[in-house]
Order: C-alpha cells, then structure tokens, then sequence
C-alpha cells in the first residue's frame, strides 16, 4: 500500500498547477493533504480527486487558511475531526482528521506554525502538548497506525540546510527539538529517517525567498511516524522533491508498506 502526506499550499493553486500530473504519477492509495485552504464550495466545479477514491475535507472554518483533507482509494470510514483537549475542541482550525482504512489508522495532521508572532508560539506549544497527548494511546495499537503531516519541526541538524543560522528560529527552537524527541521516546518512529539513516539532507519545505529551492536550503518538516506495526510493514520512504518544484513549497512524502 501507498500513503502520501504533502502540504500543497492551497488545493485550487495546486490543481491550477498540475497536481493532477502527481496523482497519476505516483499512484497512491491513500493521500493525506495539509493545508488545503478550501472549504468544499470552493472546490473548483469541473475538478474531482481521481477515479474510484473518496475525498473527506476537513476545511478551517476561516476561508483560506489551514485545512486538511483525506483522499482514499481504499475504503475509508471517518474516525474523528480534531483532537481532545480545551485549546480548539471544534478544530475550527482544521488541524487534524483520524480515518481508519481496514486494519490502518491514519493521523491526518497540520501543526500549528508559530513563525509568524510570539502569541502563534505559544498556541503552537499547547497544541503541541495536547496533540501528543491525542496520539499517544494509539501506540498501543496492534494494527498500523501512521501519523502524518506537515508538524512544522525540523527534528535534527540534518533535517535543515543551516542549523547554525536558524537555532532562534520557530521550527528549530532547541525546546521544540526536545520535544520531537520525547515523542519519539513516547514510541513513535520517524520512518522516513530510520529508512535512509541518520546522515542524510533531505528536506520537505523551500522557502519562496532567494534561491533557498534552486539551491536546496530546506527544512525536512514533513513526516510520516509510524507506531511498531508499522514500522515492521515499512517497504520503502521517500520524498519527491519535483513536487516541491512544481506544484507547492513542499514535497510529497511518499509511504510504501506491506499491508495485509
């Protein structure tokens, strides 16, 4: 089974843009999107997700802003939209959509950005807390449990092309990286770096300034975690970073597990 995770920066752009080349091209199964920035009138009227895949959005209730949505070639049912806890107990930020596919759950997740004021810092971190609380008993699980997204992190030095430059920057800040760790400890697996290892660049987001994509100075802020089923499924991870090119600021993440 294929499960894709990727931020498009706005669905109607991404279409304008040619996502429809991606979804043929990479053939997923599954695809999780963040950052949708759509509620579903505004869905252009000739377009639909692929042939035989159900959609469920989960948009914001602001016009243009966060959202994610859920498109599922296997079957889908809805678990829940948001996640328990007395920050946003409607997610009117659309934030976070948990389906079950057959023995697979799926954590569809868009954290916070805290980059843009220090009152969007500090709601971050709450979320962050009362996110990890959400997901946590979901370890347990037997079955494959996936939680992905855009989380808005760069967990290590080799998940951002200048650590140095960017230690006071929100995404990097050494407690936010504290905390990535400790939810890895809480069990969670960073399937993308245990596949190809501790050293290696690879990164997920390019800002727009300079030449940060030509020159590939990127964050990796994009991930798929797994609990111990699913990191035992695990056949391949990868990220496609022509999709960071082309059609968004970031780049699919691409999930291939064995699945029975």
């Amino acid at each position: 089974m294929r499960i894709v995770t990727w931020n498009v920066n706005g669905i109607r752009a991404a279409i304008r843009k040619g996502i429809d080349r991606f979804f043929e091209k990479i053939n997923a199964d599954i695809w999780l999107l963040q950052e949708i920035r759509c509620l579903p009138e505004q869905l252009p009227k000739d377009w639909n997700p692929p042939d035989d895949y159900e959609m469920i959005l989960h948009p914001a209730e602001k016009k243009g802003y966060s959202g994610v949505a859920t498109i599922s070639k296997a079957p889908m049912t809805e678990y829940s939209r948001g996640m328990s806890g007395n920050l946003d107990p409607s997610d009117l930020e659309g934030r976070v959509l948990t389906t079950k596919h057959g023995n697979i759950t799926l954590v569809n997740t868009y954290l916070p950005s805290g980059s843009s004021k220090e009152e969007r810092q500090i709601y971050k971190e709450e979320w962050m807390a009362q996110w990890r609380e959400y997901i946590h008993p979901l370890l347990e699980s037997e079955d494959i449990v996936i939680v992905a997204g855009d989380l808005n992190i760069a967990h290590t030095e080799n998940d951002i092309w200048n650590p140095k430059g960017n230690s006071n920057s929100s995404g990097f800040l050494p407690h936010e990286r504290a905390w990535f760790s400790e939810l890895l400890g809480d069990g969670w697996h960073d399937l993308f770096r245990e596949y190809v290892g501790p050293d290696q660049k690879v990164f997920s987001w390019w800002s727009n300034r300079g030449q940060a994509r030509a020159k590939d100075r990127g964050w990796r802020i994009d991930y798929v975690l797994g609990n111990a089923a699913a990191k035992n499924a695990i056949k391949s991870v990868e990220i496609d970073r022509q999709g960071g090119l082309e059609v968004s600021d970031h780049a699919p993440v691409i999930l291939d597990i064995h699945s029975s």
